[in-house]
């Protein structure tokens, strides 16, 4: 009796470890998604699309496609910014420089947070302070994801990563902010 409950939980344990990488890939997106910003007030932008595909049993690689008609054409700082424009701030879209993999794991969404990188600026500001660099912290959320800001320096991507690493931004990089501050504090994948 006690080793048939000994192969019983022993089979049980092994069918967990076994169905553990397909409930991860179960949570993670999958086809044609569509990345709003969101404010406070409830207001949403699509600002890009996102089509994710099966990369491996626990990874989903992906694509990103900005909307250009959401953005209006700015050249602040001596650099071209595609802009999203309200009375009050601006929030400028900055495709990541360096090199980026695209792929995600349910315990792993940096490599799209880099793909999600805006600055903003006052409205009536000539110029860009790097200083206002806004990071989305993402998370899974129902077979999509969501995601707060973060203030980032932005001066921290100035210089090219040395050759080999992927992830110049370091946590530390990263600091918490209040939503009800910005604009455009959120964003959702959906």
């Amino acid at each position: 009796m006690t080793v048939k409950k000994s192969v019983l939980l022993a089979s049980a344990v092994v069918g967990t470890l076994f169905i553990s990488p397909g409930v991860a890939l179960a949570e993670l997106p999958l086809g044609e998604r569509t990345v709003y910003l969101k404010a406070e007030s409830g207001e949403r932008r699509a600002v890009a699309s996102l089509t994710f595909e099966q990369a491996g049993p626990d990874e989903v690689s992906y694509s990103l496609s900005v909307v250009d008609d959401a953005f209006g054409d700015y050249f602040l700082s001596m650099r071209p910014f595609q802009c999203l424009e309200s009375s009050e701030k601006h929030w400028c879209y900055v495709p990541y420089p360096y090199e980026n993999n695209r792929k995600i794991s349910a315990d792993d969404l940096t490599d799209l947070e880099y793909d999600l990188l805006f600055i903003w600026k006052g409205a009536t500001e000539y110029g860009i302070n790097m200083w206002n660099g806004v990071y989305y912290d993402l998370e899974l959320a129902d077979g999509g994801l969501n995601g707060v800001l973060s203030e980032i320096n932005m001066d921290v991507l100035s210089v090219p990563p040395e050759a080999g690493n992927l992830r110049p931004i370091r946590s530390a990089d990263i600091h918490s902010a209040d939503p009800d501050s910005h604009w455009l504090p959120y964003v959702v994948i959906e």
